[in-house]
């Protein structure tokens, strides 16, 4: 299963690994002044997250976590016989999206043109915008990136007649004369939700265009299934695996248009994913040869909450890969000003808060760290900026001095509070580094 990065890759995340990380980057305030600190002088040295280098409140990955994710979630695409483009927005670490790439991922998903220059910078050589794109310099940058690199395989959505248009009329002058196109997703939505045809006819209509536009190639239909619902109820699976029906019927369509049988249908996120794999290779009913991909970004480091919840394995008749939460933010006790309410020292600043508040998972009292049952009865039941209301039983021994392990919800909202994110094994040594570039 292990796939090797194209050289240019393999370069820049070398240098990457290289690269000093300064005093400014939260937690090496104690570290970086001593000397050259690097993602590779960590992997050597190899110092203990809590041996006096590192200033709390500090988050951390678990590598362990993090191999197992990225081997499962793998498996489990190869067993089902779909591709994966992790979604790159995620984590925003070239050194995670270079992780993927190894184990086996068809290619990286962006949100924005932005994100794919960072993506390219670190030589990425397949990329997918999932998302509409319709600010003009960016199209014309894509297409200069297009036509000076003929390995730069590149796709985008598109949802309406204006947006194809403007698709072929911003690029077709950087392409002109190049034999390049650029790729086009036919994006089907659901009313109320966010971008996406609000129907198959319509999304007919519209992949009809794309396939007479010069400067585009017509090469899937895709959709986002993760908007209908937030939960597990009947209702909403049942929902979900309606829209993925009519996604494919709509890819169904697509051979007639273009004279090719092959073609890519792309969805799921990482709460569904199961479900778009049941329903998109489901016995196909036309002639053509649909290639399955999924787009899951925040499988590579799970959480505590509400992925861990709602993910394939949440629940015995919904199986999947057996994911682990992989943050961790450590935090010191600032204050125990009522019997049961301590004040930790993160907040805001430093943890999501956008899906479910942190989780309390075990504390380091005295210097020892107690067991995971040292937690329970706790609760964070608000944050500021950087503050954390810790709601704890009358009788707990936690005190100022005391550090707090969290666990977190929603990964997306965590990696870009962190420029630099320690990675720590199973015994809490830092082993590498993690940048990130939101």
């Amino acid at each position: 299963m292990d796939s090797a990065l194209p050289a240019r890759m393999s370069a820049a995340l070398a240098a990457l690994g290289d690269r000093p990380i300064a005093v400014t980057e939260k937690g090496f305030g104690l570290l970086a002044p001593a000397g050259t600190v690097s993602a590779a002088s960590l992997a050597r040295s190899r110092p203990s997250l809590f041996g006096g280098d590192f200033m709390l409140p500090l988050m951390v990955l678990r590598e362990s976590a993090l191999a197992n994710n990225i081997a499962a979630m793998a498996q489990y695409c190869a067993d089902a016989g779909v591709q994966l483009a992790p979604h790159g927005k995620t984590t925003m670490a070239p050194q995670l999206l270079g992780r993927q790439l190894q184990a086996g991922a068809w290619g990286i998903c962006a949100a924005t043109v932005q994100q794919l220059e960072v993506f390219r910078s670190f030589g990425i050589p397949r990329i997918l915008i999932a998302n509409e794109v319709t600010d003009r310099p960016s199209l014309q940058w894509l297409a200069a990136e297009l036509a000076a690199d003929p390995d730069f395989d590149c796709y985008c959505f598109a949802d309406s007649l204006a947006g194809v248009a403007l698709l072929d009329e911003a690029l077709r002058p950087g392409l002109a004369g190049t034999g390049r196109q650029l790729q086009v997703l036919v994006e089907l939505g659901q009313p109320g939700g966010r971008a996406g045809c609000r129907g198959v006819e319509e999304a007919a209509g519209v992949a009809r265009a794309v396939a007479a536009a010069p400067a585009l190639r017509l090469a899937g239909a895709a959709g986002y299934e993760g908007s209908i619902g937030h939960d597990d109820h009947e209702a909403t699976l049942a929902a979900i695996a309606q829209f993925c029906r009519d996604l494919g019927r709509l890819g169904a369509l697509l051979p007639a248009l273009t004279g090719e049988p092959d073609y890519l249908l792309s969805a799921g996120g990482s709460a569904f994913f199961d479900i778009v794999v049941r329903e998109l290779t489901a016995p196909a009913r036309d002639s053509g040869r649909p290639h399955v991909l999924l787009r899951s970004g925040a499988y590579v480091s799970h959480d505590h909450g509400f992925y861990r919840r709602l993910s394939p394995g949440s629940r015995p008749d919904r199986p999947g890969p057996a994911l682990q939460p992989a943050f961790e933010l450590w935090a010191p006790v600032l204050s125990r000003p009522e019997p049961e309410l301590a004040i930790i020292g993160a907040g805001r600043h430093d943890v999501a808060f956008d899906q479910d508040l942190p989780v309390p998972l075990r504390t380091i009292t005295a210097g020892r760290p107690a067991p995971a049952a040292g937690a329970q009865g706790m609760h964070i039941s608000a944050l500021d900026d950087q503050h954390g209301y810790l709601r704890i039983p009358a009788g707990a021994s936690l005190a100022p001095g005391d550090v707090m392990c969290l666990g977190i919800s929603h990964p997306c909202t965590n990696f870009d509070k962190w420029r630099v994110i320690p990675v720590v094994d199973d015994d809490h040594r830092v082993v590498d580094a993690i940048h990130t570039f939101f």
